[in-house]
């Protein structure tokens, strides 16, 4: 697993600290670690920086001067997507979608919607339910026609060469845990877009770390989900030259807490953001690493990690609060 030999744009601040959470695992009854992809740094940092790095080395190779993609409206990946094009002097066009169909103005107006404007990327939005493939060769084609070359990114920055992030990740993660003497016994993150779930299950097989992710779903049913996510490991394995390491056992989706879908929150989405804010000082987002964490407390509480020892993934997105802030407030 040589990734040196993939094109790459320094953008993220590595490695990211990998952390106990002493009083939360106290509460949960387990041993828990959190791995901090909330800090690497760019645009306030999350998981789609270590994408961005190898998504950016493709486009300066192709000679890119714009970058094309799209996410639901309060996207951390396009965040994260328009500080790269500005870090590095490209234009950059977003389409977003009105996934939620929340029409609130902190989540049309604040949050990550604030940022992509600072940032000085073009946002479109367009309807729920809209063909968002279709929309981004729209948009490419558009650059072209004016003379502009467009790198088109899928959502999330999630294909084989996005997921390398996180097959940088995986070997992150047990290089660290080897230093500490730490043995994990599985690592938990949410899973959506699948990139960063592939990219893990990918780079640990590769590795033959054997230590198994639990993705925790967001928005997809569970047969769905693990669809994507296996398909996309294999074509990331196969990308580093090792097809066929990936099996389907590998890939593992929890989808009981999505709730009534991607993006809408409940009451245990608060309060999982609330115990992990006021016992451990961490922040996590409503739409991502709080479904997650909702579903790791349950599960804890249901005795699924009995005597095991976790790595909670925080994929970053904290800038999202903001957009949910009339809701979150009236819970808390």
């Amino acid at each position: 697993m040589h990734l040196a030999r993939f094109a790459r744009i320094r953008l993220a601040h590595l490695p990211t600290p990998l952390e106990p959470l002493p009083r939360l695992s106290e509460e949960l009854g387990l041993d828990l670690w959190i791995k901090r992809d909330d800090c690497t740094g760019l645009a306030g940092g999350g998981n789609k920086t270590r994408k961005l790095e190898f998504l950016l080395g493709a486009a300066f190779e192709q000679d890119a001067d714009t970058l094309v993609t799209q996410g639901a409206v309060q996207s951390n990946h396009v965040r994260q997507t328009a500080a790269a094009a500005a870090a590095h002097g490209l234009a950059c066009e977003i389409i977003l979608e009105e996934r939620t169909g929340s029409k609130a103005t902190d989540y049309v107006g604040n949050g990550n919607v604030l940022l992509d404007r600072l940032f000085g990327a073009t946002l479109r939005t367009v309807p729920g339910g809209t063909d968002m493939v279709a929309e981004l060769e729209k948009t490419a084609a558009e650059v072209r026609a004016r003379g502009g070359k467009p790198y088109v990114i899928p959502g999330g920055g999630s294909n084989p060469v996005g997921a390398l992030g996180y097959v940088d990740c995986a070997r992150e993660i047990v290089v660290q845990a080897d230093e500490m003497d730490l043995e994990v016994h599985r690592i938990v993150t949410a899973t959506g877009s699948a990139g960063t779930h592939a990219g893990l299950v990918a780079g640990l097989a590769v590795m033959g770390a054997d230590i198994p992710v639990l993705g925790i779903g967001v928005r997809a049913p569970k047969d769905r989900q693990e669809a994507n996510v296996f398909k996309l490991a294999e074509e990331t394995a196969a990308l580093l030259g090792q097809p066929g390491r990936v099996t389907r056992e590998m890939v593992v989706a929890d989808c009981d807490y999505v709730g009534e879908g991607y993006g809408l929150i409940d009451q245990g989405v608060i309060d999982a953001l609330t115990l992990a804010a006021r016992l451990d000082g961490i922040v996590l987002d409503p739409v991502y690493s709080g479904k997650a964490m909702k579903g790791l407390i349950a599960l804890a509480r249901a005795g699924q990690f009995k005597g095991e020892t976790l790595v909670f993934l925080h994929t970053g997105g904290a800038q999202g609060l903001f957009g949910y802030q009339t809701e979150i407030e009236g819970a808390l």
